[in-house]
């Protein structure tokens, strides 16, 4: 099972002690930071699989940091919680509104948090807990690496699986070319956008079954999505 990468952004010492502790204790791969500049940083050269975001933090503020992840491609569907001590209906939402994934408000018990971190987990990324993922026809085995449809295992290369794991991760969501070489072959790459296509043609047929449409949408100058079927 993937080891799901945590960035807990808080500047109680204690609180992110404890919270870093018990997720560590989870299986978690926990980068901890008090300052909001830093988070910023550290999300970038590496994005997590998930923030735990405080709205009062040093440097750059919890909400702005969450709006600038949202705004960056690297971040942009990285899942945010964000912990904070304002309870007002105004502030939830201003949260929300900014990017937020899950709101939670201070005091709240570590089980708690742990509960909220899983289940966005689950939502958004089913493969980091072992958990099979369905997207209509197809289905895919994160622990087998066994991509089927419509019951039949497909032959499937290793950057197909990778395209196809994050497309059925997102599902009905665009990406344009460079998006995909971000999440499919990482920030570092140097492969040209064209060789997308490549791989797309390559998958398009991998997954292809008799008297079954092609879920792979081509968007005119914007990318590509998948469409369940």
């Amino acid at each position: 099972m993937t080891t799901p990468k945590l960035l807990l952004v808080e500047d109680d010492t204690a609180l992110a002690e404890l919270l870093e502790y018990r997720f560590e204790s989870e299986g978690y791969d926990v980068r901890v930071t008090a300052d909001g500049d830093e988070a910023i940083m550290l999300a970038e050269e590496d994005a997590p699989d998930l923030v735990i975001l405080d709205w009062m933090i040093e440097g750059t503020s919890g909400i702005e940091v969450c709006r600038r992840l949202r705004r960056d491609k690297a971040t942009a569907h990285v899942p945010i919680i964000m912990l904070t001590a304002r309870e007002a209906e105004d502030d939830r939402v201003r949260g929300l509104e900014t990017g937020a994934d899950d709101y939670i408000t201070k005091p709240f018990s570590p089980r708690e948090l742990l509960a909220r971190v899983s289940a966005v987990l689950r939502r958004v990324r089913p493969a980091l807990a072992g958990e099979t993922i369905e997207a209509g026809d197809l289905k895919l085995d994160p622990v087998a690496h066994r991509v089927e449809r419509r019951g039949r295992a497909l032959q499937i290369g290793p950057t197909e699986y990778r395209l196809i794991k994050f497309f059925m991760e997102h599902p009905r969501r665009v990406f344009s070319r460079s998006q995909l070489l971000d999440a499919v072959w990482g920030t570092e790459s140097e492969i040209e956008e064209r060789t997308v296509d490549v791989h797309i043609r390559r998958l398009r047929k991998a997954i292809a079954v008799e008297n079954a449409r092609d879920p792979i949408r081509t968007v005119r100058s914007a990318g590509y999505a998948l469409e369940p079927v």
